[in-house]
């Protein structure tokens, strides 16, 4: 049904579960084709219904994008139901065909007249298979959700029997809504989520862009509405993007000076809820669960679109700009301070459990307030000092160049300087 809705023939999905733990997915698309096969020679829904690697959509033929994969996805369902129950109503009429664990029941019959098209799929799932056979309706809703989202619409509707719980989603603004809705309880950096699209032979991609005050990255991808949970080429290419057309503006702009570093990536991302949703053909997904989409193409497609419009965003909204900068400035003094903190732990941990520097001539005792300690300026002054000194209790550190004034340095620089960090590390 989701797939008939991307190819633009659908904009209505009814799903109702029954008390009885059977489930009805009803759409008013085309309708399954119920002609005979070529190859199978038998009718394309039995084929569709009974047949791996028999769905339309392989190969590309009907469906431009999918979210499916070869073409398994009805006859899988179909194999793993204790009973299932098709009826398409096509060319003003209404066919059904029933199954048994995957097996055609019934032959397909003509069972009366239709002024509309689509397909009615009825299912309950087989006992012996699953251990529990109970749908979860608020995580069946969350789902339905997301395909209302991204197909901008469509309409989907859930009813359950058993609590006469009900839903309707619809959303005209498509993924702009998906990241306003995520974003509804927190306070947002602009009003209005930037959104990026483009579309070349057969590949769309859409984005959606709103900052919030929080720290975390929220970006959610997906491929022909499948949510790809570990990322993939999309999601490089849209953070590839979005860092170079950020630095792009920053410089330009003088929000960042030519010797101050770059924005990194995780800099522009503190604070993001974004959706990246790309519809194509071919889908190479990694994984059993599609968790990561690996088409190589997809990358530098996202990544050129999400840099060229991102970019003229930026420019047409120096107000918004403003403040998501200010923000990813915010975030990469934070970042830089943390580091400079973790280092100084760093240095004062290995002063704590540092050798002695090698130029220092230590003396012998061992009580550190019967000893003393020479500061001498060069190598030929600590030679002459060593000559004259007492070696049980004097000891001689030669120091190079100018010391640092450590009263008006910061403590990371102190500890960086090498001289002082020799003092220290004599003196403890």
């Amino acid at each position: 049904s989701v797939d008939e809705a991307m190819a633009g023939v659908c904009d209505r999905i009814k799903v109702i579960m029954f008390k009885d733990g059977s489930v009805s997915v009803e759409d008013n698309g085309r309708g399954i084709p119920v002609d005979i096969h070529s190859t199978t020679k038998i009718s394309a829904l039995e084929t569709v219904m009974t047949v791996l690697h028999a769905g339309a959509k392989f190969g590309g033929k009907t469906y431009q994008v999918s979210g499916g994969l070869h073409g398994v996805g009805a006859s899988v369902v179909n194999a793993l139901s204790e009973w299932t129950t098709v009826k398409v109503r096509r060319n003003g009429k209404i066919y059904q065909q029933s199954y048994l664990r995957g097996k055609p029941s019934t032959p397909l019959e003509e069972v009366g007249v239709s002024e509309g098209s689509g397909t009615t799929t009825i299912f309950m799932a087989d006992s012996q298979i699953f251990s529990t056979t109970e749908y979860d309706f608020e995580t069946l809703t969350d789902r339905l959700r997301e395909i209302a989202y991204l197909n901008k619409g469509l309409e989907v509707y859930i009813y359950d029997e058993k609590s006469d719980q009900e839903r309707t989603y619809y959303f005209e603004g498509g993924i702009t809504g998906f990241v306003r809705h995520l974003n509804r309880n927190r306070e947002v950096r602009h009003r209005q989520p930037i959104y990026i699209t483009k579309k070349s032979d057969s590949t769309i991609l859409e984005v959606a862009i709103q900052y919030n005050d929080g720290y975390s990255d929220s970006t959610l991808t997906f491929a022909n509405c499948v949510n790809t949970v570990d990322g993939g080429t999309h999601l490089t290419g849209f953070r590839s993007a979005l860092t170079r057309a950020f630095n792009d503006y920053a410089h330009k702009s003088k929000f960042l000076k030519d010797t101050d570093p770059n924005l990194m990536g995780d800099d522009v991302r503190e604070g993001i809820v974004a959706i990246v949703s790309v519809k194509l053909p071919e889908p190479q997904f990694e994984g059993q669960t599609k968790g990561k989409l690996g088409n190589i193409e997809i990358k530098s497609f996202v990544e050129s679109a999400v840099a060229e419009q991102l970019s003229l965003y930026l420019e047409e909204h120096p107000d918004d700009t403003k403040r998501i900068l200010e923000k990813c400035i915010t975030a990469a003094k934070a970042r830089e301070a943390a580091r400079k903190a973790r280092d100084l732990i760093i240095r004062k941990s290995a002063l704590d459990t540092g050798t002695l520097p090698g130029k220092l001539a230590d003396c012998s005792e061992r009580d550190a307030s019967l000893c003393e300690l020479f500061l001498v300026e060069g190598d030929s002054a600590g030679g002459s000092a060593k000559q004259g000194r007492n070696r049980r209790f004097q000891a001689i550190l030669p120091l190079r160049g100018k010391i640092l004034n450590v009263e008006k340095a910061s403590p990371d620089k102190m500890l960086a300087h090498e001289e002082i960090r020799a003092i220290i590390t004599a003196l403890a």
